[in-house]
């Protein structure tokens, strides 16, 4: 039903994982090749292409769904329906952001500062002039292919390109401007093809997995028993997502408790509940949370 283009690259990895732990697999040859399926009655076929690329394929009906970030949505301008964020790996956990960075020991304060004709690479070349012609800023935009930040000073005067935390830039002996965007991983979707009802209950499906499976992340299941008498002091300490689920046990003057709590921590809370009168406690790992 559903054809699905996946970023290759620096996200291949972490996607892959992800469809995993949702129940959509990704099988291939090789970590080389661009073709591949998923063994799911959804999904017809799946390729991997450069994530600058899938937004425009999308919107041309080459593929129905895919990856991408939103800073090459926004450069490509590209007409598609996003179906949400997905924050699912080192690199998309926090947003990365578009930004305009100077030598440390440049005059200019803000965009308007620029002078006309200033030098700028990038590697969003759309982008940073629709940018630079909303505030009126006159430049030579340079078109770029890697390594930006070692083009200051000797062949540009100034940079716009992504950062997590500023550290490579700082490095090179930069500092941030502005911000043009900040841009965080997303599901989207061709929008012809979301338009068909049942592609579109496919997606939603397929999204719903996604989210599930990256809301799991760092959680699991504990159940554990005890006794009436200390069913409040033990469900104290649960940091729940909502609220325990107790449950008395016939005939016994016990109660089975069960919650989703922090992977993290849970070295110090198990015997802390032990300690406070829980028995038989099972720590479950959960593969997705479904609201």
């Amino acid at each position: 039903m559903l054809s699905l283009v996946l970023p290759k690259g620096s996200l291949e990895k972490a996607t892959l994982d992800l469809f995993d732990a949702a129940d959509l697999t990704v099988r291939r040859s090789s970590d080389r090749d661009y073709h591949a399926s998923i063994d799911d009655p959804r999904v017809d076929r799946v390729r991997f292409l450069r994530p600058q690329e899938i937004p425009s394929y999308l919107e041309r009906g080459l593929f129905d769904i895919g990856i991408t970030g939103r800073d090459w949505i926004s450069e490509t301008q590209a007409d598609v329906v996003s179906l949400g964020e997905l924050q699912y790996s080192k690199q998309t956990s926090n947003p990365v952001r578009v930004i305009l960075a100077v030598p440390e020991n440049a005059p200019w304060r803000s965009v308007a500062d620029l002078p006309e004709g200033i030098r700028i690479s990038t590697e969003f070349p759309s982008l940073t002039g629709r940018y630079l012609a909303e505030h009126g800023v006159k430049a030579m935009i340079v078109p770029s292919y890697g390594a930006t930040e070692a083009k200051v000073p000797d062949i540009v005067d100034a940079i716009v390109d992504l950062t997590e935390t500023g550290s490579s830039l700082r490095k090179n002996g930069l500092r941030i401007l502005e911000t043009l965007l900040t841009s965080y991983t997303e599901l989207v979707a061709c929008g012809t093809a979301y338009a068909d009802p049942d592609k579109r209950a496919a997606m939603e499906d397929i999204a719903l997995l996604l989210r599930g499976a990256i809301r799991a992340r760092g959680q699991v299941l504990l159940k554990l028993n005890v006794a009436a008498d200390k069913v409040a002091a033990v469900t104290a300490m649960l940091p729940a997502m909502s609220s325990p689920t107790v449950t008395t046990l016939a005939n016994t003057g016990m109660n089975a408790v069960e919650t989703v709590v922090p992977k993290r921590g849970v070295n110090t809370l198990i015997p802390a509940l032990r300690a406070a009168g829980a028995h038989d406690i099972l720590e479950i790992p959960i593969s997705k949370i479904v609201e």
